[in-house]
């Protein structure tokens, strides 16, 4: 049995990773140690199972992209520094087309709401417009355009703006547009805020690792297992 890649024996575009530091604030870093060490241990607190650490994760990943969903439903804004780099990268894209992925329903709310521009996937027109260059912001859930679509006629930008700790969904989403076809290089951003679950979920993605699996190691170097007692500071 030989297994190949697709880059082994397709003419493949270059595809170039840019990691896009997104630093918080004082303040900010604070409210977020604090919340992950008591998520931490509240897990450890738990009966550890695939579901309580893939919530663990979702949480730690949610406050990282700067809001969070409470019990009521609703969710709470902490910083907008993602929507800021986001708008740096569309003016620096000069009117080429960006595809921008999303994680959490939030994500989506908020940038539709900043770009009025934004256009979410839901349907073949949407696909048709964007491959016909008539759409600058197309926004979409990795899971809905992971697999199937060709979208590499209609731009050559991708932005991550909340990551996906699924390592298949991160690699189908990315070739959507890098693949066979692709005229240009194919330049994929990663929002990352600095010195939080972002960089872990990352590293263990590119690593191709069990990202949860790589999260709690990381944790546990970070806080161990003592039971501290703290309260979130929001």
């Amino acid at each position: 049995c030989v297994s190949m890649k697709a880059e082994d024996w397709l003419d493949m575009p270059e595809r170039i990773d840019n990691i896009r530091e997104i630093v918080l604030s004082k303040k900010q870093m604070e409210q977020y140690e604090n919340f992950e060490r008591d998520c931490y241990l509240a897990f450890l607190d738990g009966e550890i199972t695939a579901a309580s650490r893939a919530a663990l994760t979702n949480k730690l990943l949610q406050f990282a992209g700067g809001a969070m969903y409470s019990e009521d439903g609703k969710y709470y804004t902490f910083h907008d520094e993602k929507l800021e780099a986001l708008e740096e990268i569309v003016e620096a894209a000069q009117g080429n087309p960006v595809l921008c992925f999303y994680n959490y329903r939030h994500e989506l709310e908020r940038i539709q709401k900043r770009f009025k521009n934004a256009v979410k996937l839901d349907k073949q027109e949407d696909i048709d417009a964007w491959n016909a260059g008539k759409i600058d912001l197309l926004v979409t859930h990795p899971a809905a355009a992971g697999y199937g679509l060709n979208l590499q006629a209609g731009g050559h930008i991708i932005v991550w703006y909340g990551l996906t700790w699924s390592l298949e969904l991160y690699q189908q989403a990315n070739a959507r547009l890098h693949r066979q076809g692709q005229t240009k290089s194919v330049i994929i951003h990663h929002l990352i805020s600095k010195d939080t679950a972002d960089e872990r979920v990352l590293s263990a993605l590119q690593g191709k690792e069990d990202v949860q699996e790589s999260l709690i190691n990381a944790l546990k170097l970070k806080y161990g297992s003592d039971k501290l007692n703290s309260k979130i500071a929001i």
